[in-house]
């Protein structure tokens, strides 16, 4: 297989994630943070693999080798979780997962002595948090939202408990999942690293389905029964931390339990909140201001900073709520003695993505990279995976139709599009 190294392996590596919404902006720090995961073998190989799904018989087809070379090299690949090893209704497939939520963050989710996780950690607070290039694209290119916040369930009232939907519950996804990892806080291991680490709690990263069975079975993540699961979500409730998860109703594969201090899903809530880096919840809180006492204790437990005391001419304080850039968490209601907070819905409606390939096809859309997902051969050589795409775009609304039909410059798209309509 000696003959895929050519080119630049990590620059080919580059620009094949780059294909993708969920990218990651070239800089000299990403190369060197692809050298340090990846032998520059290994990034040719990769560079060549599809992004979608695929066989061990796929990836000897993009390699020019024979299965068992292909196998064992997969397995290596993902026995450093950077491809995902997966069952697919029997059939044994692999993925390269993107940067974030993927490869990057499953490279710091256990200890580990085959890597300098110190260096590592170093390379990614200086691409994530002194850069910032990534997290703007990660966060704010697309209209659509990687990640989505989950409300604290335990602090809404009757009738929102009766309101509430099975996809806004965290408890009903690791309730519902075939298979749950628990794995060491990626952030907060980071942050580790630089000196920055907080107190909250680290072996409470959750994964789910195929993501989880892949991490288990490569010792990147613990099993845990449902129950475990609930526990730890308590355990989060009580530390503070705000779950978000995967921006879908359906399959959710990750909810992390973010401090405000360490994780970049909080980090850029307070850096660029009025742009809404995630997806906030249906609620928002409301402060009764006549059993208020301004102890300040929500201000103090507010991940982002979205509560402030504000004191009037005449030294009246009063608390108020940025609901601009609120994620509508109910942290700060647990954080209430007096139960002076209460969580309301929002007026305005939420759309939360089907699935994976809902969420996908829109960001890919908005990006003007559908040409990508629908064109690219490595990442749909299969009529299933083009037909899972098409389905996805034909159940978008008509503005999305039109730009998705506009990208693809297709006459099968817009005839599929037209007939959908009849």
């Amino acid at each position: 297989m000696s003959h895929i190294v050519g080119k630049s392996a990590y620059k080919s590596l580059e620009e094949r994630i780059n294909k993708f919404p969920q990218g990651a902006p070239p800089s000299k720090t990403l190369y060197k943070i692809l050298s340090l995961l990846f032998s520059e073998k290994e990034a040719a190989y990769v560079a060549k693999l599809p992004i979608r799904p695929f066989t061990v018989k796929a990836a000897a087809k993009a390699w020019k080798t024979d299965e068992v070379k292909a196998m064992k090299l997969l397995e290596r690949l993902a026995g450093r979780a950077l491809l995902l090893d997966m069952d697919n209704n029997g059939t044994r497939q692999f993925m390269l997962p993107p940067p974030m939520a993927g490869f990057f963050e499953f490279s710091m989710m256990r200890i580990r002595n085959d890597i300098d996780q110190k260096l590592l950690g170093e390379l990614f607070y200086q691409y994530l948090n002194v850069e910032e290039d990534f997290v703007k694209e990660l966060f704010l290119s697309t209209e659509t939202r990687l990640g989505r916040v989950f409300v604290q369930e335990g602090v809404l009232t009757n009738e929102n408990e009766v309101q509430i939907l099975d996809f806004e519950r965290a408890s009903h996804i690791i309730k519902s999942s075939p298979h749950i990892g628990i794995s060491t806080c990626y952030c907060r291991h980071k942050m580790h690293h630089v000196g920055r680490a907080c107190d909250a709690p680290m072996d409470i990263c959750m994964t789910f389905g195929n993501a989880a069975a892949s991490l288990i079975k490569y010792n990147y993540a613990r099993r845990v029964d449902a129950s475990e699961g609930i526990e730890l979500l308590h355990q989060a409730y009580e530390s503070n931390l705000v779950q978000c998860g995967e921006n879908v109703r359906e399959d959710v594969t990750f909810i992390c339990n973010c401090c405000g201090c360490c994780c970049e899903a909080m980090i850029a809530a307070k850096k660029f909140g009025m742009l809404h880096p995630v997806q906030t919840t249906n609620y928002i809180p409301k402060i009764n201001d006549s059993t208020c006492v301004k102890c300040g204790k929500c201000v103090k437990a507010c991940p982002i900073g979205a509560i402030e005391i504000q004191t009037d001419e005449q030294g009246i304080k009063t608390m108020k709520v940025n609901e601009e850039i609120c994620l509508g968490c109910g942290v700060c209601v647990r954080n209430c003695h007096k139960k002076s907070i209460i969580l309301n819905r929002r007026k305005e409606k939420i759309i939360t993505p089907v699935n994976s390939v809902h969420r996908t096809v829109l960001m890919a859309i908005e990006k003007g990279q559908l040409q990508n997902l629908i064109f690219d051969n490595q990442a749909f050589g299969s009529h299933r995976a083009m037909a899972a795409v098409l389905s996805a775009i034909l159940k978008l609304p008509p503005i999305k139709q039109a730009m998705a039909s506009d990208q693809m410059k297709s006459v099968y798209l817009e005839k599929l599009i037209t007939m959908n309509k009849k």
